[in-house]
């Protein structure tokens, strides 16, 4: 790690994946409005495997899948069936929530992912991690704080919102899991196509291919970016991890919603007609930061002793 610890550049790219991911959810509810969620998730998963495929190719790196032993083959099917219930629920969400409202609740991933690590692989659990997830659990009720009576009684479609991006967030805690096993046999650009490849086959059977011809100029180039934005985001992740701490990427990455926030706001100032963001109390205001903050803090408290 030494020889390539370069934390400006691996700040940089951590910092590029955050805006990407954190404005993702803005062109996902346009990509919505005419095609459904494994749809849209099958295009980004074609798109992304013939770009990371292109690379490899170039770089003459091509994986050869049936190689692998038996056990790292079903790991790599569970760890894309993880992904792409991840990527489908993710999306399928924003049919019930906003987009901001998703992004926070998506800090649950990281939390997840924290326990995972400590249950599977007995990593130390540090007093900052406490604190990251005491702030991270008591932000989210803050935040939810004005809808959380009808949520707990299943009253409104948040619920079922709310139930999405859980799933989400914990599928993909534990593909990062299966991942972390998955990158002593492989590298992670040949992970990923290997990934992409084979949720694309997972989700051929349940999509809706045609809906790409009722999509407007602005829908199409929403899809588009949302395709592009699957390759470079993961790309400047995958490489940021490589030359900085993982718990440093980690925090940068957490500030993703602070994007979504103002993506949202720019949108709705440009185009009210089209956007439109649920106003937030004082304590949702709270909340968020208080999320915010505890992703980073747990982030942060995965390097402390």
């Amino acid at each position: 790690m030494e020889s390539s610890y370069r934390p400006l550049y691996g700040f940089c790219l951590s910092l590029v994946t955050a805006v990407l991911w954190g404005i993702l959810p803005l062109f996902l509810k346009i990509c919505l409005q005419v095609m459904d969620s494994q749809t849209i998730t099958l295009y980004r998963f074609v798109a992304a495997a013939i770009l990371v495929g292109g690379w490899l190719f170039y770089r003459r790196n091509i994986p050869n899948f049936l190689r692998y032993p038996k056990a790292v083959i079903i790991l790599a099917v569970a760890c894309t069936l993880m992904l792409v219930v991840n990527y489908v629920f993710n999306v399928h969400s924003l049919k019930y929530l906003s987009p901001g409202s998703v992004q926070v609740f998506m800090q649950v991933a990281p939390f997840a992912l924290m326990i995972g690590g400590i249950v599977l692989y007995k990593e130390k659990f540090s007093r900052l991690q406490l604190w990251g997830a005491s702030s991270l659990l008591l932000g989210l009720g803050l935040f939810f704080n004005q809808r959380l009576p009808q949520i707990i009684a299943s009253e409104t479609e948040d619920t079922l919102g709310v139930v999405f991006v859980i799933i989400a967030a914990v599928t993909w805690a534990g593909y990062a899991l299966c991942q972390k096993s998955l990158m002593k046999t492989m590298s992670a650009m040949q992970l990923t196509l290997i990934i992409y490849i084979i949720g694309s086959m997972m989700l051929l059977p349940f999509t809706h291919l045609q809906a790409i011809t009722e999509m407007n100029a602005a829908q199409g180039w929403a899809l588009l970016f949302c395709c592009l934005n699957t390759f470079v985001a993961y790309g400047a992740f995958t490489e940021a991890m490589r030359v900085w701490y993982a718990s440093r990427v980690s925090a940068v990455i957490a500030t993703a919603p602070v994007f979504t926030f103002i993506s949202v706001a720019v949108a709705e100032y440009f185009y009210p007609s089209s956007f439109t963001q649920p106003p937030l109390g004082a304590l949702a205001v709270l909340g968020a930061v208080m999320v915010i903050g505890g992703s980073v803090m747990a982030a942060l408290g995965r390097g402390a002793r």
